[in-house]
C-alpha cells in the first residue's frame, strides 16, 4: 500500500485516553482516525478524579479553559474509622507543581464532551463511531486494522495503531502479552447521585474504614457525589446492586430520593494488574488496555493520560524520522515501571480500607490514630520520577515533573500559564538569557524545541515559580520534555550546550 493511502495513526477507543492521544497527535499535524465501537459517548460517570499533572495534559489537549467549570478542587482526603477518629489525612494543596489544583473532582461525561467537541472539529481527526476493531496484521511499514461497521468489514491502514480500548481491549487480546497480576481484588457497589440543592460535605473526600461496611464518599464533580460500598464476605454483589439497597445505604448520609437523583449504581470488581509488554511492532497499548489499578489513589485515568502524552511525542518524532523507530522502545521502559509503582501505592491504600475483620480493624485503628494524633496532615502523594529512558542521568531533578507557573510577555494582555503562552513541546527553560552556539539551537528548533528565558526583559516570572525552582535545585536551565518531565538540568552555560548535545545523541539526531 502506498504512503499516500496511509493515515499516520489509528486510535482504537474514544474515551479520555484515546481522545487525548488523538488530539495530541493531531495538534502536531498528524492524521488520526479514532475508532469507537459505541455509537454515542458513554453517558454515565466512571472516573471522578484527576491530578494537576493530568490537568496539564488536558491543557495540552486543548480543553484547559473548560476544566475549572467542570471540576471541583479538593484539598483534603481524610480517612476515618467507624467512630469518626481520623486515621490519615492527606493535605493535597490548593495548587500543584503543574499549575493546576492538586486534586480535581469531575464528572467524566462532561470531560469527554469537551474532548469530543475538539475531536469532531479538528481537521486532522476522523472520528468513526459504531465501528468495532476486529483484528490487525502488520508489516515493516504499516498496520492494517480490520474494523466492522453496520455488519460490514473493511480495512484501515496506518503507520501505527494504538489500542486505548479499555479493560476488555481487542487489541490487547490479539497482542496477548504476559500480565502481572497482584491478585488484589474486591467487589464494590458504586453509587453516583446528582444533588437537587447544594450540600456541604466536610471533608470533600472521605474514606470510612469501618469493618461493618468500608465506604468511600467523594465528590463526583460540581453538584454530584459518589459513594462506594464494599461487598462483604458472604454477601452477594447482585443483592447489593439494587436501587432500593443503594438508597438504603445512602440514607445515613442524608441523601434520599427527595434531595438527590441516582445517576448510576453498578457493581464492579477492581483489579491490580498490568501487561508487561505494551508494544508489538507498530501496534501499542495505552490506558486500561495496558494496566488496571484499584481506585484508592484516584489514578486510573491519570495513568492512561500519562501514557498518551508520553507516546504522542514519540510517535510524532518517529513519523517524522522513521530511522528513529528505536525511540518507541522507551515507551515501555518509562511507562511500565511508573504505572507499576502507582498501582502498588493504590494497593497499599486499599489494604488499609478493605478490612472487614473487626479485630484486624481495631489493631489498624490503634496504630494509625496514634500516628495521626498530633493533627499533622500527610502531604499528598507525589508521583514517582522517571527512572530510565530519554533522560540525561546525573543532573539534578532528572526525571521529575517540571513546574508550570504563570508568565507574561511584553504586549500580552495578561499573565497566563506557561504552556498557554509558549506552547507544549521540547522547552529549554533558562534562568535569564544564556548564550548558546547556533548549531545546537538550530537542531533543537528542528525537533520543535524552543528556548524560553525566564526573567529576560520580555518574559516575567509572575508568581516566582521558576525562581524558586531554579534556586531549590541550584541550576540555571532545565530541559523539559514534551510530556513535562525534566530531561536534564545544567548549572552553567557550558552545561546547557552539553545538555542539548546529549539530547541529540539520545534521539539519534
Amino acid at each position: 500500500m502506498s504512503a499516500v493511502d496511509l493515515d499516520d495513526v489509528v486510535v482504537v477507543g474514544a474515551g479520555p485516553v484515546g481522545s487525548g492521544l488523538a488530539l495530541l497527535l493531531a495538534d502536531r499535524g498528524r492524521s488520526v482516525v479514532v475508532v469507537e465501537r459505541h455509537p454515542e459517548a458513554y453517558p454515565l460517570p466512571r472516573a471522578v478524579h484527576f491530578d494537576d499533572e493530568t490537568a496539564r495534559i488536558l491543557q495540552a489537549c486543548g480543553v484547559g479553559d473548560a476544566l475549572p467549570g467542570l471540576s471541583e478542587p479538593a484539598d483534603v482526603y481524610e480517612w476515618r474509622n467507624a467512630d469518626g477518629l481520623v486515621l490519615l489525612r492527606f493535605a493535597l494543596g490548593e495548587q500543584g507543581a503543574s499549575g493546576w489544583p492538586s486534586a480535581n473532582m469531575f464528572n467524566q461525561p462532561d470531560l469527554e464532551a469537551e474532548l469530543h467537541r475538539r475531536l469532531v472539529t479538528h481537521p486532522n481527526v476522523t472520528l468513526r463511531r459504531a465501528t468495532e476493531a476486529v483484528s490487525f496484521d502488520q508489516d515493516a511499514d504499516s498496520v492494517r486494522l480490520t474494523v466492522r461497521c453496520a455488519g460490514r468489514d473493511e480495512v484501515l491502514a496506518a503507520r501505527f495503531v494504538v489500542g486505548c480500548d479499555g479493560a476488555n481491549s481487542t487489541i490487547r487480546r490479539q497482542i496477548d502479552p504476559p500480565v502481572e497480576d497482584h491478585g488484589f481484588f474486591f467487589d464494590w457497589l458504586i453509587v453516583d447521585v446528582e444533588l437537587h440543592e447544594p450540600q456541604v460535605f466536610d471533608p470533600v473526600n472521605l474514606q470510612v474504614c469501618d469493618p461493618t461496611r468500608p465506604t468511600t464518599a467523594v465528590s463526583g464533580g460540581p453538584g454530584r457525589r459518589r459513594w462506594e460500598f464494599m461487598c462483604l464476605p458472604g454477601e452477594s454483589l447482585d443483592s447489593l446492586d439494587e436501587v432500593a439497597r443503594a438508597w438504603e445505604l445512602l440514607e445515613p448520609w442524608d441523601v434520599t430520593p427527595q434531595n438527590a437523583t441516582m445517576v448510576r449504581h453498578a457493581g464492579y470488581r477492581f483489579s491490580a494488574r498490568w501487561a508487561t509488554r505494551w508494544r508489538e511492532g507498530r501496534v501499542l497499548l495505552a490506558g486500561d488496555a495496558a494496566h488496571l489499578t484499584p481506585p484508592f489513589a484516584g489514578q486510573g485515568m491519570c495513568a492512561g493520560l500519562r501514557d498518551a502524552v508520553n507516546l504522542a511525542w514519540k510517535l510524532d518524532h518517529v513519523l517524522a524520522r522513521p530511522e528513529a523507530e528505536a525511540l518507541l522502545a522507551t515507551y515501555e521502559t518509562e511507562r511500565i515501571p511508573h504505572a507499576a509503582q502507582v498501582i502498588q501505592f493504590a494497593i497499599d491504600l486499599g489494604k488499609v480500607i478493605c478490612v472487614p475483620d473487626p479485630d484486624e480493624a481495631a489493631a489498624r485503628d490503634a496504630a494509625m490514630s496514634a500516628a495521626a494524633a498530633d493533627g499533622t496532615a500527610t502531604p499528598g502523594p507525589a508521583m514517582p520520577p522517571l527512572e530510565a529512558g530519554i533522560l540525561a542521568p546525573g543532573t539534578p531533578a532528572v526525571g521529575e515533573l517540571f513546574v508550570q507557573g504563570r508568565i507574561s510577555r511584553q504586549g500580552s494582555e495578561a499573565p497566563a500559564r506557561f504552556d498557554d503562552v509558549v506552547g507544549a513541546g521540547w522547552r529549554l527553560v533558562t534562568d535569564g538569557p544564556i548564550g548558546l552556539p547556533d548549531g545546537p539551537v538550530r537542531w533543537f528548533g528542528s525537533i520543535g524545541g524552543a528556548v524560553v528565558a525566564i526573567g529576560a526583559p520580555d518574559t516575567a516570572d509572575v508568581d516566582g515559580t521558576y525562581r524558586r525552582w531554579f534556586d531549590a535545585h541550584g541550576v540555571v536551565a532545565a530541559l523539559q520534555r514534551p510530556d513535562f518531565h525534566v530531561f536534564g538540568t545544567a548549572t552553567d552555560e557550558a552545561g546547557v550546550t552539553s545538555l542539548l548535545d546529549e539530547l541529540r545523541r539520545r534521539l539519534g539526531g
